[in-house]
């Protein structure tokens, strides 16, 4: 189901850009895990252009129809590393995190953090919207994904 979540928040690829492959989708963990390492390169391919098809068309369907789906959504937790520098947020903030994704503040709102603790967890409520929140000390902010 994370690869799921992870197509759909997925940026949009200019015509420059190619599709990233199963391969960037996943964790080598978890591309392992699959036994996708032991595809060929065709095979990898297939799977690739099968991907793209399916999140262009059942993947839509099954997030607001099928409730297996709609659970692991509202379950999925990021547990991350915010990256070095950061000091806070002042309404308009990029937080790039050690799993090089990049989220930025969603809302109005200042905080200026002078702790070491740069773990972050976010979570996504009821009505869609993602929080961050600094596990150190519970300060908690809204964000939306940006990559």
């Amino acid at each position: 189901m994370f690869l799921l979540a992870a197509l759909l928040a997925a940026p949009t690829l200019s015509d420059q850009e190619q599709f990233p492959g199963v391969e960037a989708l996943m964790t080598e963990k978890e591309f392992d895990a699959a036994g996708l390492d032991k595809l060929s390169t065709e095979e990898r391919a297939a799977l690739n252009d099968w991907l793209i098809r399916y999140t262009v068309g059942e993947a839509q369907v099954l997030a607001v129809t099928n409730e297996e789906v709609q659970q692991a959504d509202q379950e999925q937790e990021i547990v991350s590393t915010l990256l070095l520098p950061f000091s806070g947020w002042s309404g308009d903030t990029r937080f790039r995190l050690e799993n090089e994704q990049v989220w930025q503040q969603r809302r109005a709102g200042h905080y200026a953090h002078h702790g070491e603790d740069l773990r972050v967890r976010i979570t996504k409520n009821f009505m869609g919207n993602y929080k961050m929140t600094l596990i150190g000390n519970n300060k908690a902010v809204q964000v939306f994904r940006v990559k």
